[in-house]
């Protein structure tokens, strides 16, 4: 497990409708090569990826992860939205206000729906995306009923709450380390409103099309024993998009969050890697 004493900073970003978030900046160590957007899952928080951003930022990258509204240290309206296009549109200004150039989007899990969404509205918006562990085919769900309670809530009680179905931590890991790291996660998000939920499958029908429009560079990482996402279908899914620069690595052994894993070097030196290949490429 990597760790490093304080490597980022905490600052504040508010929303054009006055919703205030929090984000980690980590500083680029070194001659700045360019910038990295984080985006996190559906349950986690930028608090779960400080090993990444602190090797990509010792590489000479600034990272910025900002927690979703409603997500990690943000406590207002805590598990809700009042939109997908919100939360696009929550990502779109943050990197107006933080970015000069377009950066790279590392989007996790859930938030790789963010990510390709966002592509999808402003092409070219990004100078490419890293997809880890994507969750545009999960394996888990809901119950018909549960799904029909969700419709009515949002009908008539939007903010009504639900379990989120990822309670278990030996979904995202087998690293003891980690599992007691996340049944101890006071951060985590354990539940989310009828209109977050209906937010999600709104994006879900969005992927049906954004696929098409993804023209920059993509890199696809896999854990080969994911339990939350179909790696097959995704694979199928990403090897649609039009670009013509995408890598694809599947570490065999790896759960879902490969930020947990026993050794996550190889991992993080994987997405040092690419974006060196791609900053060279820029520089020709």
């Amino acid at each position: 497990m990597e760790t490093v004493a304080d490597p980022f900073v905490v600052e504040t970003f508010t929303a054009s409708d006055g919703y205030p978030m929090y984000f980690r900046r980590y500083p680029a160590q070194g001659r700045q090569r360019g910038q990295l957007i984080g985006i996190h899952g559906i349950q986690s928080h930028g608090g779960w990826y400080v090993g990444s951003c602190s090797h990509l930022a010792r590489a000479g990258w600034e990272v910025l992860f900002l927690d979703r509204r409603g997500s990690g240290l943000n406590q207002q309206a805590r598990g809700d939205t009042p939109s997908y296009r919100r939360l696009i549109a929550d990502l779109n200004e943050f990197i107006a206000a933080y970015c000069a150039d377009p950066p790279y989007l590392m989007a996790i899990s859930w938030g790789a729906k963010l990510a390709v969404a966002l592509e999808y509205w402003v092409p070219g918006g990004s100078k490419g995306l890293i997809l880890i562990a994507p969750g545009f085919f999960p394996r888990l769900g809901m119950s018909f009923g549960e799904k029909v309670a969700i419709a009515l809530a949002r009908l008539c009680w939007p903010t009504k709450r639900f379990p989120i179905p990822l309670d278990d931590p030996e979904l995202f890991t087998t690293t003891p380390e980690w599992i007691q790291y996340l049944n101890e996660d006071s951060l985590s998000l354990h539940q989310a409103t009828s209109r977050l939920l209906f937010a999600s499958r709104r994006l879900d029908h969005l992927m049906r099309q954004a696929h098409t429009k993804i023209h920059v560079p993509v890199l696809l990482l896999l854990g080969g024993r994911d339990r939350i996402i179909s790696n097959a279908k995704t694979r199928a899914y990403v090897e649609r998009f039009p670009t013509r620069d995408a890598k694809i690595i599947e570490y065999s052994e790896a759960s879902h969050t490969l930020e947990f894993e026993h050794d996550p070097l190889p991992f993080f030196r994987d997405i040092e890697r690419w974006l060196e290949t791609h900053h060279a490429l820029e520089l020709g």
